[in-house]
């Protein structure tokens, strides 16, 4: 995916300002800063669930949730042409977004059932293949109610997983957890990014970020202050604000 001179409003404010940002095939890509930086809006762009005013935003080199007519006006895709982009780019929220009234598998099989990815008898093995991933296959008949926010969650990454995304969304994915259900969803991500799948990952969680992440990006008031290697960033940053949040975020961790 390739982000380029993104720009975002709402109203008078400008949320992003310019944002630049590429992520490779297998490249586990982490995005820290302040809130109100910018990072959940900017990750929002990447499958069209907010609209760009200016720039472009990539997958494949195609834009994603417009076309660029031949006069160069913008024109936004039809639901089924971005639905069909949207299969390709999963995304796990901060909240879990469960439908409450149907058991964890129902909430895994559901997307693939829609779009009639596979029969029946096929969606439902490779949902229970999703949850066990997850470690939650002995969850499956349990409904949201019955689960741990951590619980919750890995089942909300279960449900993006069982589209087959090239790319993996994650925008804040421990932030409504206790403390003690962190490490669980952190644990499952980080085996994903073992097995090479390609995330993009809003955190606050440094740990995370340093360890695992192959890139971090440093934003603050809408714009990629500093990015690079996580090594380098973390143990050696090269802008005074990234050396000042730094310096107060992994005081507090």
């Amino acid at each position: 995916m390739t982000v380029v001179n993104e720009r975002k409003s709402f109203g008078t404010t400008e949320v992003l300002k310019g944002v630049d940002l590429k992520v490779h095939k297998g490249e586990v890509v982490a995005v820290i800063g302040p809130s109100g930086s910018g990072k959940t809006t900017m990750i929002r762009t990447l499958n069209a669930m907010e609209s760009v005013t200016s720039g472009d935003v990539l997958y494949r080199g195609v834009p994603v949730g417009y076309k660029v007519t031949s006069s160069g006006a913008r024109k936004v895709v039809s639901d089924k042409e971005l639905s069909r982009t949207r299969e390709n780019i999963g995304m796990v929220f901060q909240q879990f977004n469960l439908f409450p009234h149907k058991t964890a598998l129902e909430n895994v099989t559901f997307a693939p059932t829609q779009l009639r990815k596979a029969n029946a008898a096929g969606t439902t093995a490779n949902a229970m293949a999703q949850l066990e991933k997850v470690g939650m296959a002995a969850h499956a008949q349990k409904y949201p109610h019955q689960l741990s926010g951590g619980q919750q969650q890995r089942v909300a990454i279960a449900r993006a997983l069982a589209m087959s995304p090239d790319v993996m969304l994650f925008d804040e994915p421990t932030s409504a957890l206790d403390p003690e259900l962190v490490d669980e969803v952190l644990q499952v991500m980080t085996g994903l990014a073992s097995e090479g799948l390609t995330m993009v990952v809003v955190t606050h969680e440094m740990r995370f970020a340093r360890e695992v992440a192959d890139w971090v990006v440093f934003m603050d008031q809408g714009v990629v202050v500093e990015e690079g290697p996580a090594a380098q960033l973390f143990d050696n940053p090269q802008h005074e604000r990234t050396q000042r949040f730094l310096t107060r975020v992994m005081a507090t961790n």
